[in-house]
């Protein structure tokens, strides 16, 4: 009880604000999805969350999130992936999430389009975009983006949704902003080229220490977990 009142209150100042947040950027908050991030969060207090509000989880690693999700079989979320991906994790990936915030290859989108037409699903990604240019992290390259959108909407068994990035971290949130600025600007120059097969309404940016500028700069999907579950251990 005293777990569930201690993440039923983080939670709630999490929403507040975001909510905050939207409206001081003259947006409507419900644009913008709380993904309460559970990676290394056990079952236990992830059901805390749930019966807390949390309705959208992500997870990091699939063999983590499969015995997660099988605990939590009977709960009316939805799965986010938002970790790298690995190719021969693909068919247990479509199987898993609703949504995959991670693709940043026509390799990896291949593999998950063949997987997802053995049960006949469209599976719903999003692009990852190295906003940064940082060799620590995955995604496309930003001027390669547009290109790999274009070939992964040609596989009939994908969805593009959307952009995400991870920029690099700052103690001060302000410094992020050109980053989460940037990834609004390639959706804009995505949408522009009106392709099909593509919605680009969604941007996955933004965690603990800066989703209040994310938010500000068109964030859809902030991914959340310190600030909801506390310090990873």
């Amino acid at each position: 009880m005293v777990m569930q009142k201690n993440i039923q209150s983080k939670l709630r100042r999490v929403k507040d604000r975001i909510k905050a947040a939207a409206l001081s950027a003259g947006r409507d908050p419900e644009t913008v999805k709380l993904v309460a991030v559970s990676k290394t969060v056990p079952a236990d207090r992830i059901l805390a969350a749930i019966k807390a509000g949390a309705t959208d989880l992500g997870e990091n690693y699939v063999q983590e999130a499969r015995e997660k999700i099988e605990a939590l079989r009977g709960e009316n979320i939805s799965w986010h992936f938002i970790g790298h991906l690995q190719s021969n994790k693909a068919k247990y990936a479509v199987k898993l999430f609703d949504l995959i915030h991670s693709v940043d290859s026509l390799k990896l989108a291949k593999e998950l389009n063949k997987r997802a037409g053995a049960p006949g699903k469209v599976q719903r990604i999003l692009i990852q975009v190295n906003i940064s240019g940082e060799e620590s992290k995955s995604g496309i390259d930003a001027k390669r983006a547009l290109e790999l959108v274009h070939e992964v909407s040609l596989l009939e068994n994908l969805a593009i949704h959307g952009l995400m990035t991870m920029p690099p971290y700052f103690n001060a949130p302000d410094r992020v902003r050109p980053y989460f600025r940037a990834l609004r600007s390639l959706q804009v120059l995505i949408r522009q080229e009106a392709i099909p097969n593509v919605d680009m309404t969604e941007l996955s940016m933004g965690m603990t220490g800066d989703f209040e500028a994310a938010i500000q700069e068109g964030a859809t999907l902030v991914r959340i977990g310190t600030a909801i579950f506390g310090e990873r251990r």
